[in-house]
Parts: structure tokens; sequence; C-alpha cells
């Protein structure tokens, strides 16, 4: 602990916490024995830290979230685990993400610059990039991979073992059960994809010639008078036809990937 942290005096800091330059913990919040705050992170009220949790620089944390606890996975209980997350993330009130668990490598990860809005849940050996929102009451299952700068609206619910890949949008009360492509936007219960994030992708300062790419790429590879059981071929294709195009090689290897879950797929045309 540095002489520089600030701690309430009705905080509960456990022997062994490491606490970095100029941290603020505020009232009621425990913080466990191995957990490690890094410089300048503010703790607001009422924040459950546990576990062997170690967090960024610059966090922001708000009352009753609780990070560090145990997995919610039955065969894992009483099993050792990690939760990692970087620099700059905002937990908002009653945030919760567990820890690792042996089976899924032991850690759960998240990048610099998240936001996890209020009542949001990551659940155990999920892997998380840079610049991820989830919006209020997003429910993620473990083992649930999102690449850098993807968004999932609320009430969004997160089957375990899905990719979502980078850039790519989830809309609100959606369902999502299958692998969603890098760039993509889907949504729907059960979720399907409708096309492109273009909206977030042109915040993210994408230039329209760079859309443009994409959109030729993506109507290759999704055409509406052809289901996805031929998807392999279409994706050798756009490889072939694409090479040298660093989004669409992203979308490529994405699609190549190895994968648990279906894939987000458009809806079928109508006869």
């Amino acid at each position: 602990m540095t002489s520089s942290a600030r701690i309430h005096p009705s905080a509960v800091v456990e022997v062994g916490a490491r606490l970095g330059e100029g941290v603020v913990i505020g009232p009621f919040c425990h913080i466990g024995a191995e957990v490690e705050l890094g410089a300048g992170a503010r703790l607001l009220s009422h924040v459950v830290l546990a576990g062997r949790t170690r967090i960024g620089p610059d966090a922001e944390i708000h009352p009753f979230a609780a990070l560090g606890a145990a997995a919610q996975d039955l065969k894992s209980r009483g099993l050792p685990g990690a939760l990692v997350i970087g620099r700059g993330c905002l937990a908002r009130e009653g945030v919760t993400i567990n820890v690792g668990t042996p089976a899924g490598g032991g850690e759960t990860r998240i990048g610099d610059d998240c936001a996890f809005l209020a009542y949001s849940h990551v659940g155990h050996d999920c892997v998380i990039g840079d610049g991820v929102v989830l919006s209020n009451n997003v429910l993620l299952g473990g083992h649930v991979r999102i690449g850098d700068h993807a968004a999932i609206g609320g009430a969004t619910v997160v089957h375990q073992r899905v990719r979502i890949g980078a850039h790519s949008f989830v809309a609100g009360l959606s369902g999502l059960e299958g692998d969603l492509i890098p760039f993509g936007l889907a949504g729907g219960n059960r979720a399907h994809l409708f096309g492109l994030n273009l909206v977030g992708l042109r915040r993210r300062g994408f230039s329209d010639a760079r859309l443009a790419v994409l959109r030729d790429a993506f109507r290759c590879l999704f055409p509406q008078e052809t289901g996805v059981e031929v998807l392999a071929e279409r994706v050798e294709t756009v490889a072939r036809d694409f090479a040298g195009a660093e989004d669409v090689e992203a979308l490529i290897a994405f699609l190549r990937a190895e994968r648990e879950r279906p894939l987000c797929a458009p809806r079928p045309a109508r006869g």
C-alpha cells in the first residue's frame, strides 16, 4: 500500500493489497488481500474487489460493483482464477466481472479504455479487447471473446463461447447465439446479421474509400440469393480478390478461424 492512497475510514483494505499512487477508495469498499490497483484508480463507494484481481491505472468504479468474484461455474467451485483489467476502464453501478477458471486458461482479461455500464456482467474466462462498451444490463456468458472497439446495446445476452469481432455492434434487446464478424451489425432475438456497422465505423474515422472496400467484400461474402452453406467457397474467393486490403483480411481471418458457435448470418431471402 502506498502512502499517497486516500482511504475512507469505513473502507476495508486487507493486508497484502497493493495500491498505486493517488488511489482513492471511498466509503464502505472492501479490497481483498490479492488485489492490485493501478495509480489514479477511483472507487466511489460500496465497491468489492476480490480474488487475484489486477486493475490498471485510472480506473473508475462505481457503487455496488463486484469485480474478481469466483466464476459462476459449478465445475470450478473453489478453484483459483484471476482477473486482469487494463488502464482507464469504467465500471458503473452493479457491474460484476468474474475471474477465470483452470479449464479456460485461468484468467478473465479485459483491455484498456473499456466501459461497462450499469448492471452489466462479464462471465468467467472472457477475453475483451480495447475500447469495448457494454451498455446497461448486458450479460456475457463464459469464454466470450470480443475484439477491439466493439459495442453491445442494452439488455443483450451473449451465449457462452461466442466471438464478437472488432468494430462490430450488437443492437439492444438481442440474444446473440453465434459469432459476429468484425465490422458487423447484428440484432434480434435470436440475433442475425443486418450488414456492416457503418455508423460506428464512420465514428471511428473510417474513410469512404475504406468503407467501400468493406461493402464490396461483404456483398461477395453474403449475397442475398445464396445461403451460408457455401460460405467457405466465397471466403477463399474474397481472400484472393481482395488480397492486400487490411480490413478484409481481418474479416477473412475471423471467418477462417476455428469456432465453437455457429456464425451469426443474415436471414435467408424470402421466396
